[in-house]
């Protein structure tokens, strides 16, 4: 990993935009190995609604090593505590071979869990230190939170409630240094990959459609008949709750597939938004156009990457 100041490639993307094909192929010129940031990819048995992708990974030259996917049972509900967890044993491990790790994702939380450090862990409510800390202005917040750490973004301070929040998990820590709540600070070079709207919508439909034909309700009919409460399906939203309300009989199959591409649109506007209010709060995103030619994606990156 000599010659570059960061410490791992993260890609990111609403969905449909390509992410894992540039991981893939940036990891098989680094020799390096991906973690998935996919909040319903780590799901067993749950492939084609989440867009796994797996054969994505098997390409000219060998496979490329992928980890955090098929990690939790279908019915569970894995949370961005436990990833965090997850994701740093795997990082770890990557690093000790000399390896790139390469984090590809659109879960912007899961992404944030990292990118922003989070001490993740579940600390109680201090409802009677909240009522005090309420009564203080931001600025008077913010400069408390300060004694306590350094501020790398705005995301702390944002306002009264996230900057309550940070000085009762800082706190907390002060008071338990048995706890080994460290995180390591990842200098990660961030890569975005974005279409204009009109062809994001057309990739997302004809992913939608080729994911039907591929087997995708068959899917959810296996994961019932193998149990799976159709409310805990349901939990998982997007095409695990249309196409589930469907095979219940509860929606037509043109409301379901109608329903379900709009959802999805929605989906990946909202992960924008997200990735755009990560820019505000400090991260640098290099976008790349999702239309460049994949060898000239790999290229851009690299040059970043090698800067």
């Amino acid at each position: 990993m000599s010659g570059t100041k960061f410490d791992m490639v993260t890609i990111l993307g609403p969905t449909a935009s390509g992410k894992t094909e540039a991981a893939v192929n940036l990891a098989f010129k680094l020799d390096g190995e991906i973690i998935s940031a996919d909040s319903r990819q780590v799901y067993r048995e749950m492939n084609l609604g989440t867009g796994k992708d797996i054969e994505e990974y098997r390409i000219t030259g060998g496979d490329i090593p992928y980890h955090l996917i098929d990690i939790a049972e279908a019915g569970s509900q894995y949370n961005v505590f436990e990833f965090q967890r997850d994701f740093l044993d795997v990082y770890h491990r990557i690093q000790e071979k000399g390896t790139i790790p390469i984090m590809c994702g659109g879960s912007g939380m899961y992404l944030e869990a990292i990118l922003k450090g989070y001490r993740l862990i579940q600390v109680p409510v201090n409802e009677c230190r909240r009522a005090e800390l309420q009564q203080s202005s931001l600025k008077d917040l913010t400069e408390l939170l300060m004694k306590y750490k350094t501020l790398y973004n705005k995301s702390d301070t944002e306002n009264k409630k996230r900057a309550v929040r940070a000085i009762e998990i800082e706190e907390f820590c002060s008071v338990h240094p048995e706890m080994d709540l460290s995180f390591p600070v990842i200098n990660s070079l961030i890569v975005g990959i974005k279409y204009e709207r009109d062809s994001r919508r057309q990739r997302i439909t004809e992913r939608l459609r080729q994911r039907i034909d591929d087997g995708m309700i068959e899917e959810v009919k296996r994961l019932l008949d193998k149990g799976l409460k159709a409310e805990d399906l349901i939990y998982y939203g997007l095409e695990y709750k249309y196409i589930t309300l469907y095979i219940i009989g509860k929606l037509k199959y043109d409301e379901m597939f109608t329903g379900l591409n709009t959802a999805i649109h929605q989906f990946a506007k909202r992960q924008m938004t997200w990735f755009r209010k990560m820019e505000r709060e400090g991260f640098q995103i290099n976008w790349l156009d999702g239309n460049m030619p994949a060898n000239e994606k790999t290229d851009k990156i690299l040059f970043w990457f090698n800067q």
